[in-house]
């Protein structure tokens, strides 16, 4: 889930002004340059493995044909105010422009933020506590009708202060908003006047007002949260089934669970919007397809992008492994992602840290590793940041002779939490057979020391909603064990943690935080980190809140995810990003049909 790239932040808590210096887990690209409106990156990526990591492959201007996507199963939602998933993220600047977004281009060029709907980044006050955006002169919706800045507030009400109606999305402008005297409860219930911390002098300015300074806030904007809606088309949660389009693209039809179909905006002006393209006459999103067929599809060139964008199955990688033509169309690229085991602690007997202890060492984690598709598919992880995320530091505090777990260490942490044995319920999403494999591998580690998982699945667009993330369904239905993988939310420690770690984060619904953890320590260590103005401070308050969260025992680091995609021939403009936790960048993908 969820958007992972590495970047290096300077700020002043006074004056919280970002450089973006961009860095990732390989080598700095230096073949990137600038297109004339010095925005979109135009490097070429040349061919062969692992070229869209590097640059952009088949760069094209070329306009015409159907760009096709397909998924498994269906996601959380297509609203840009009522989603989580790393690959709506990117799939919404299509037909959704927020106020910043990363420019589109491989490896570091990938992690730049650039304005998008705004004019500029955020103009920060001396206080660290106002920030100022205005919007580009010119935009217009695809009825015609102008954009304001009263839509991006609107936004970002429906998407914080409804849970009720748009639960999926995160929770950070509400964390970090000032409220109103009397507490606001969203755009759809109070009656008492809107959201008072973010103001709109006119039609073209914005101004958000802080409870704290906060130095990552101009990546905070460029979650599709802040794409306009305009109120008077706002129908809640059938919003999804008629969305107004600020992007290249508009939408022709929508089909809940099968399929939607998008297609150029006549009333999108690119002398407004620097970095998009509107290449394809048509868009198409086929849902609920299974991961075979997808992949048969994309190595035909029936199809040109995966959406979901965690790569091919098994066996079609091993297929493709064997064959270096097949193979020269692959790339395979950590994005700031950790597979996970979640540990409830509010279903008992997690509740007891011995339980969570025996769980630690109890899991095999070379066998989960060859589960999910080996060492190609990312190395054995024992930190809950990822390498390519500042802050990492490595330690291993519940170590086991090479990762593959400790039997007598995890007997004995059960019986210190007086246990002979436990039954409970391991959940993984249904449309992803290599979570579920790695899922039973847990499941047999486990029971090797008395602890039975039963392994129920859920769809993936439910999972936060409707099940693991729904703290009250996850304890009446015993689920103390969840499957999981996260990649941050913008580049940096706090992207990344925040959402998982802090107790104040957790929500009756769509929330992240499946551990249920609520540590005053930690949460004080986020606050800490977010108003600091040192970047190696930050950072290493990052790598302590790490150490923390692990010898809390709530999570298992299983692996650090690399994807492993596969590029057709006839698609253009493929870069993998690890701005969005390595999957292509879907902004200006065309195609040669």
């Amino acid at each position: 889930m969820r958007r992972s790239r590495t970047v290096a932040l300077t700020a002043t808590a006074a004056a919280a002004v970002l450089v973006v210096t961009g860095c990732s887990s390989s080598a700095k690209s230096t073949d990137a340059k600038s297109t004339a409106s010095g925005s979109a990156t135009e490097a070429a990526g040349g061919s062969g493995a692992n070229a869209a990591t590097k640059g952009i492959v088949n760069a094209s201007d070329k306009k015409g044909g159907t760009v096709t996507f397909e998924m498994k199963g269906t996601p959380d939602s297509l609203d840009p105010g009522n989603t989580y998933y790393a690959y709506i993220y990117n799939f919404s600047r299509l037909y959704g422009r927020p106020l910043t977004t990363f420019q589109p281009g491989a490896g570091e060029a990938g992690n730049k933020l650039v304005p998008d709907l705004a004019e500029s980044l955020g103009q920060v006050s001396a206080d660290g506590l106002s920030w100022t955006y205005k919007l580009r002169k010119g935009l217009k919706y695809d009825d015609g009708t102008p954009i304001t800045s009263k839509d991006v507030k609107y936004a970002v009400e429906r998407s914080n202060f409804a849970p009720d109606v748009n639960s999926n999305g995160p929770t950070y402008f509400k964390e970090l908003l000032v409220d109103n005297p009397t507490p606001y409860e969203g755009p759809y219930k109070d009656k008492t006047g809107d959201l008072k911390s973010i103001e709109t002098p006119d039609d073209t300015t914005i101004v958000f007002h802080l409870t704290h300074a906060f130095a990552d806030f101009d990546y905070l904007v460029s979650a599709p949260q802040t794409v306009p809606v305009p109120q008077a088309k706002d129908t809640g949660s059938e919003y999804v089934k008629k969305i107004v389009s600020s992007g290249a693209f508009k939408f022709e039809s929508y089909e809940d669970g099968k399929q939607a179909v998008l297609v150029p905006n006549t009333n999108w002006d690119p002398s407004t919007d620097p970095i998009r393209k509107q290449l394809p006459d048509k868009i198409v999103l086929r849902m609920n397809i299974d991961q075979a067929t997808i992949d048969k599809d994309l190595l035909a060139g029936n199809a040109q992008v995966d959406l979901v964008g965690g790569g091919v199955d098994p066996q079609t990688q091993a297929q493709i492994l064997q064959n270096p033509k097949l193979k020269a169309n692959t790339d395979n690229a950590y994005g700031g992602r950790l597979v996970y085991l979640a540990i409830n602690t509010d279903v008992a007997p997690f509740d007891n840290i011995e339980c969570r202890k025996a769980v630690q060492y109890a899991v095999d984690k070379v066998s989960v590793q060859t589960a999910l598709g080996g060492p190609v598919r990312g190395q054995v992880a024992n930190t809950v940041l990822p390498p390519d995320i500042p802050g990492h530091q490595d330690f291993n505090v519940w170590e086991t002779k090479d990762n593959k777990g400790d039997e007598a260490k995890a007997k004995a942490a059960l019986k210190a939490c007086g246990k002979d044995g436990i039954t409970t319920v391991l959940s993984a999403r249904t449309e992803r057979a290599t979570e579920v494999a790695a899922a039973t591998s847990i499941q047999a580690a486990l029971k090797k020391v008395g602890i039975n998982a039963e392994i129920q699945q859920f769809p993936q667009g439910k999972y936060l909603a409707d099940s693991a993330g729904a703290p009250k369904f996850a304890k009446e239905h015993n689920i103390g064990l969840m499957m999981m993988q996260w990649g941050a939310d913008w580049p940096t420690g706090y992207g990344f943690l925040q959402q998982i770690v802090d107790g104040r984060a957790i929500k009756a619904s769509g929330n992240s935080n499946l551990a249920s953890l609520n540590d005053p320590a930690v949460n004080k260590l986020l606050d800490d980190a977010a108003t600091n103005p040192d970047r190696a401070a930050r950072e290493k308050i990052y790598g302590d809140i790490d150490k923390k969260v692990m010898e809390a025992a709530v999570y298992v680091p299983l692996t650090d995810f690399k994807v492993f995609l596969y590029r057709p021939d006839n698609a253009t403009n493929l870069a993998s990003t690890p701005a969005f936790s390595g999957e292509y960048d879907y902004l200006n993908i065309g195609t040669t049909k």
